[in-house]
C-alpha cells in the first residue's frame, strides 16, 4: 500500500493519495488522472505544486501522457509479490492489481525437496501441499509462483489441493480453518537459472537466470505457515514503498 505520511512535500502526498486511489482501482486503467485545476481546488495548492503531482506519477508509472486525450492513470509494469498480495487482500479484500488475473497451474501433496524440508522445518520426503501459481496482466507473465504448506494443512482445508480459486488466497483460508494468522515474513531477493519445468510457463528458455523472490511466512505462535517461491517474468522490477517517518 502507498503510505500517505503528513511528512511527505505536499506534492508527494497528493501523488501518494491518487497512486492509492489506481491502486484500488478507484481510478481505472486509462481514466483521467485529476488535472491541475482539479488538484488546486480540492487541495489547495500552488500551481506549482500540483503541476509536479502528475510529474511523479508519470515517473513512477502510474500515468502517461498521450496526445489529444490528456494524462491518464496506468499501472507500472512491476511485481506483485506474496507479501504484497497478503496486504492487499487484508485491505482490500482482493489479492490483485486492477487489470491482474491468476492461472491456477497445479495444486496436489508432494514429498518436500531438500529445499522445502528445510524451510518447512519438516524432514525430507514429507508430503507437504505445493501450489503452482501463474500471474498475468495485459504486458504478460507476471510471475510464475510456488508456495508449499505443511501437508497437515490440507486436512483442514482440501481447497488447498484443488485447483480451484482460493477466495481469500492461501492465508485467509488457513487463517479462517486454523486460527493461524501470518505474522511474520521474511524475503530473500535472488538471480537464479529458471528450472525447465517452469520455463514454458514463464515463456523463457530454461535456464535463462531470472529474478527470485523467497517468501518464509510464521504464524502467531512463530511456526512456519508457508513457503514460497517467485520467478518473476521478463522485464519486471521489484519495488517497494516505506514511509521512513
Amino acid at each position: 500500500m502507498t503510505g500517505t505520511s503528513p511528512a511527505l512535500p505536499p506534492y508527494r502526498r497528493i501523488a501518494a493519495q491518487i497512486k492509492g486511489r489506481i491502486e484500488r482501482g478507484e481510478i481505472q486503467v486509462g481514466d483521467r488522472i485529476p488535472s491541475v485545476r482539479d488538484i488546486i481546488r480540492d487541495e489547495g495548492v500552488s500551481v506549482g505544486t500540483a503541476t509536479r503531482v502528475a510529474a511523479v506519477l508519470r515517473a513512477e508509472g502510474y500515468a502517461e501522457t498521450i496526445t489529444g486525450i490528456g494524462t491518464v492513470a496506468r499501472m507500472p509494469s512491476k511485481v506483485t509479490t506474496g507479501p504484497d498480495r497478503l496486504q492487499l487482500q487484508r485491505t482490500t479484500g482482493s489479492g490483485f492489481r486492477p487489470g491482474e488475473r491468476v492461472e491456477i497451474v497445479s495444486a496436489e501433496l508432494v514429498p518436500a525437496t531438500a529445499e522445502v524440508a528445510d524451510a518447512l522445518e519438516v524432514d525430507e520426503g514429507t508430503p507437504v501441499v505445493q501450489r503452482r501459481r501463474r500471474y498475468l496482466d495485459e504486458d504478460g507473465v507476471i510471475a510464475l509462483s510456488t508456495s508449499w504448506l505443511p501437508g497437515d494443512l490440507a486436512e483442514a482445508a482440501p481447497e488447498l489441493i484443488s485447483t480451484g480459486p482460493l477466495p481469500k488466497m492461501t492465508f485467509g483460508l488457513i487463517e479462517d480453518r486454523t486460527g493461524r494468522r501470518a505474522t511474520k515474513r521474511r524475503d530473500v531477493v535472488s538471480i537464479r537459472p529458471v528450472p525447465e519445468d517452469i520455463a514454458q510457463l514463464l515463456e523463457v528458455e530454461a535456464g535463462t537466470l531470472a529474478l527470485t523472490m523467497a517468501n518464509h511466512y510464521w504464524d502467531q505462535h512463530g511456526q512456519v505457515t508457508e513457503y514460497a517461491r517467485d520467478f518473476m517474468g521478463a522485464d519486471r522490477e521489484l519495488a517497494a514503498d516505506y514511509d521512513l517517518e
